[in-house]
């Protein structure tokens, strides 16, 4: 597999589907940041990493998930880069975007206040 963002995009959404507690998707430095900015997002319960990956506890309200999509947007053979003029919100606000800064991982919110651009990683609503 080429593309673990994608992978770990699409084990999250089909584990959210079946309605599991918790899911293991792989270890890598990325995962790693896209889960933090979902756990301060409220959008994840929590994660852990362990000896098969990181162990992510999804977060329900009355018996439905939070998140219920995620969409790959830059991939590595067409990345999509956007500045903060160009980020939007995300499901009239009802998602975040996540993007790639000269900072680190953020929300499209947080880009936008601190007028930065980057990458456009994925949306997650």
């Amino acid at each position: 597999m080429n593309d673990l963002v994608a992978d770990f995009l699409a084990r999250m959404k089909n584990g959210i589907q079946r309605k599991r507690e918790s899911i293991t998707v792989p270890s890598t430095k990325m995962n790693t940041h896209i889960l933090t900015v979902l756990k301060q997002e409220e959008m994840i319960e929590d994660f852990d990493k362990s000896d098969e990956g990181i162990e992510v506890i999804v977060k329900y309200d009355d018996g439905e998930p939070v998140v219920t999509q995620f969409e790959r947007v830059s991939s590595p053979g067409q990345r999509i880069y956007v500045t903060s003029k160009e980020i939007t919100p995300v499901m009239n606000g009802r998602g975040i975007s996540i993007i790639s800064t000269s900072k680190g991982l953020m929300t499209g919110a947080q880009a936008k206040s601190k007028n930065l651009g980057g990458e456009l990683i994925c949306k997650v609503w």
